[in-house]
């Protein structure tokens, strides 16, 4: 079977990666699943939350990008991200410019955060064409201190803060500005660009696990937010209603996905982080992020029954929540330049 782009498919994933993980330690409590977003090493009275992401489909920034998305999972679990190891691997033919423009983002990335770089490995690698960094990133809390993704219940309402296809918006933005400018202005494109500034979602996390009553959060990267609202569902064995409506999409994310033909629910969403908590607490989880100046709103709620995973419409209309097979990143890179 030959794979799509991006992340491969959830059924091999169960089939062959989930079936050999090597032996069992007792200090795994939570390991390589379906949906979640790191995995969790009880070590004495703590835990320590690990989670590893490359990145592969931007050319921009991408050391700044390596330490933010990774420090997005790990604050996914209400944690604060401590530490960065990163792999860096350049294509023949890079020069020490590029080494130094990588590391100098990290850094940059890195301090913002409250992060320490502690180590990774650098190297030229035969038969790549763009530069690609692996991070892995580390958080340490006291023991069962944290959330995961697949701790949503039925009747928790969704939240969504920002907005969808935020990273997808920002590289296209960058890599493709040359066709965009066809249907977008000067300026608008430069806003686009500068969706790369809302990257992070390590202030809302730990702003929403503060507040109380989160039961689990999830950031949705490859697959956009309907794949990130796919992955929650599935790590906690329910369905989940969306109100259509509730769905913000940014002027600049809706014009360049129409340019490409694409979704923006299946736009890589890096920015955007979902977020399941108790009824009883959504208004002050939505208040205590919007006192952050972070843009957060109930899109939807949490079903007993998995199977049933469908967006309503203002008009009463249903449709089911499309699962994306790839993300539509790579559909809109594919087309010529």
């Amino acid at each position: 079977m030959r794979l799509p782009l991006g992340k491969i498919p959830i059924d091999l994933l169960k089939e062959v990666v989930f079936k050999n993980l090597g032996v069992k330690r007792e200090e795994v409590f939570l390991g390589p699943a379906a949906g979640f977003d790191g995995a969790v090493i009880d070590i004495g009275d703590k835990s320590l939350i690990v989670s590893m992401d490359p990145i592969t489909g931007a050319i921009e920034r991408i050391g700044w990008l390596a330490v933010n998305i990774n420090a997005n999972d790990v604050a996914t679990f209400g944690v604060e991200p401590a530490f960065f190891f990163s792999c860096i691997l350049l294509p023949e033919g890079a020069n020490s410019k590029t080494v130094e423009t990588v590391c100098v983002q990290m850094n940059k990335a890195a301090k913002n955060l409250g992060i320490a770089i502690v180590g990774g490995h650098c190297e030229v690698t035969r038969g790549l064409v763009n530069p690609i960094v692996i991070g892995c990133t580390m958080g340490v809390t006291e023991k069962g201190n944290y959330v995961t993704a697949g701790g949503a219940k039925p009747r928790d309402k969704l939240i969504l803060t920002k907005s969808v296809g935020i990273e997808g918006t920002a590289i296209l933005a960058s890599d493709r500005e040359k066709q965009l400018k066809k249907v977008l202005s000067a300026s608008a494109l430069e806003n686009a660009r500068k969706f790369f500034n809302q990257i992070s979602v390590v202030k809302e996390a730990i702003t929403a696990m503060n507040t109380g009553g989160v039961n689990a959060m999830h950031d949705p990267t490859e697959g956009g937010v309907a794949g990130g609202i796919h992955e929650i569902a599935d790590a906690s064995n329910f369905g989940v209603k969306i109100f259509g409506e509730k769905i913000r999409i940014q002027p600049e994310t809706i014009k360049i996905c129409e340019f490409f033909q694409i979704d923006p629910l299946q736009l890589i969403a890096s920015g955007s982080l979902l977020i399941a908590v108790n009824p009883n607490f959504a208004d002050k989880v939505v208040k205590a992020l919007e006192k952050n100046e972070i843009v957060a709103v109930v899109i939807g709620e949490f079903l007993s029954s998995p199977e049933k995973r469908f967006i309503i419409f203002e008009d009463g209309g249903l449709e089911d929540l499309v699962r994306p097979t790839s993300d539509h990143l790579w559909r809109a890179l594919e087309k010529p330049n």
